[in-house]
């Protein structure tokens, strides 16, 4: 293995090994029943899948995100797995696929780790090794339905940091003419078909330096997500974030909305129109990856507005984003036991 941690990017290096589990089920008065297999470790990266598969043709597939972080302390620490296996069980409902149990969860997610140590990255690089959980139907049917066999798989990769120079901002672009995900459909779950349906919007604003701010399907008057994470907005000493039925709930937000609360801040989850922007002193999108991307502006070219946040992060988002990483690389007490140490 020859790795230059300091090259490293958000993209897949492939490891030793992958963690896999299988379904098996059959359908019993509209309740889908049967047993998951134990997890399994394993060098082959590929699954031989029938080409009817209803992952194939029905598109039954959700998947999470999740880091271990090598700490100061050259302690291995996962963030908040628990929360990942609830989220993709929230998901695998939606879509009417088994969900994984929590249990088997974590086995995996810990297997995946104990297997592939040396690709955790040291602790100066920033990077970490990240953890991308699939689930999909592997059942052959043509018939509009969902199947009763699935895969669970693990692949672990390194990656490197988000900002791999200083935390700075970027810039973001509204589009009303893409909707990432339809009120009351699939919003609310992490699935591939979301981030598919939002490529035209977000490939576009890419082209034009920016990323992609996506409002709310049914009125285009309120902010939903950015590109694929979720918004916050700052306002005097409030932390805002939008509610609604059509975005996924993040983790990370989730942990620092809980922060937030801890410094003192009023955090207000609801609604917010686009025009409020030109209130709020600082604007972010916040996910895995990320952790928090602070906004330096939002251009809508449909209204000819520009909302400026300045061309660096701001101080309580700055000031966030901090105290989380020094809770996933333990460098202060984790005392609300987010981090499970390997």
């Amino acid at each position: 293995m020859d790795i230059d941690w300091s090259q490293l990017g958000f993209h897949y290096t492939e490891t030793d090994y992958i963690v896999r589990a299988s379904f098996h089920g059959q359908w019993v008065n509209g309740e889908l029943q049967g047993e998951w297999t134990k997890p399994y470790a394993t060098t082959d990266k590929y699954i031989h899948l029938h080409l009817s598969a209803t992952v194939l043709q029905y598109g039954q597939e959700a998947f999470e995100g999740l880091k271990a972080f090598r700490g100061v302390d050259g302690k291995i620490r996962v963030f908040r797995w628990e929360e990942n296996a609830y989220r993709l069980q929230d998901s695998a409902r939606g879509l009417k696929m088994a969900p994984v149990p929590t249990e088997l969860f974590g086995r995996a997610i810990r297997m995946a780790l104990e297997r592939n140590l040396d690709y955790v990255p040291p602790y100066e690089t920033g990077a970490t090794l990240y953890f991308r959980p699939i689930l999909i139907g592997t059942t052959p049917r043509l018939g509009v339905g969902p199947g009763v066999d699935y895969e669970f798989v693990v692949i672990p990769s390194p990656i490197g940091p988000y900002y791999p120079g200083k935390f700075h901002c970027t810039s973001f672009i509204v589009n009303r003419r893409v909707d990432r995900s339809a009120r009351y459909g699939t919003g609310p779950f992490k699935v591939g078909g979301n981030y598919a349906s939002s490529f035209r919007a977000t490939e576009a604003a890419h082209l034009m330096g920016y990323d992609c701010l996506f409002l709310d399907s049914k009125t285009k008057r309120y902010i939903d997500e950015c590109s694929a994470a979720n918004f916050i907005g700052i306002k005097g000493n409030e932390y805002l974030t939008p509610r609604s039925e059509e975005i996924l709930p993040s983790i990370t937000n989730k942990s620092l909305m809980t922060l937030a609360k801890e410094r003192g801040m009023k955090v207000t989850r609801r609604k917010i129109r686009l025009e409020e922007l030109a209130d709020m002193q600082e604007a972010a999108a916040c996910g895995t990856a990320c952790v928090i991307s602070p906004m330096d502006k939002v251009y809508d070219p449909d209204k000819e507005r520009t909302y400026h946040f300045g061309s660096e992060p701001g101080p309580l988002l700055t000031s966030l984003y901090r105290t989380l990483q020094d809770i996933q690389y333990g460098r202060v007490n984790d005392d609300h036991h987010w981090c499970t140490v390997i």
